[in-house]
């Protein structure tokens, strides 16, 4: 069995995460990785979108999990964790690392961020 590996990267959505009542309202932007592996063997010999983890799916994926609100974002992660296993069944690994840009914080920061990975 051979790994492959799919990444997408940097995708940014404009969502409304965080604990503050103004970031459920007016929300923020955020970047979003996704790393998957997987044996996708077959998929290399058929060439066939079918056998294949289909990157336009996970992007739905994650694009429909930002869409719901969160107060952190170890939620946020686990949510596009779950629903990508349930999507691909032959993910062996999924790393998702969820930045929020610019967070309210006080100060200058270019971003907060959260990995999680199963």
């Amino acid at each position: 069995m051979a790994l492959s590996v799919i990444e997408l990267e940097n995708m940014e959505f404009r969502a409304c995460h965080g604990c503050y009542p103004l970031e459920q309202v007016v929300g923020n932007r955020f970047r979003v990785n996704v790393t998957i592996a997987a044996d996708l063997s077959q998929a290399a010999a058929s060439d066939q979108v079918s056998d294949t983890i289909n990157y336009l799916h996970v992007f739905e994926i994650v694009r429909a999990q930002m869409e719901i609100p969160s107060h952190i974002l170890e939620h946020v992660c686990a949510r596009i964790i779950d629903a990508i296993y349930a999507a691909f069944p032959q993910c062996q690994h999924v790393k998702v690392k969820v930045a929020k840009l610019a967070p309210p914080l006080g100060g200058k920061i270019e971003q907060v961020s959260v990995t999680s990975e199963r």
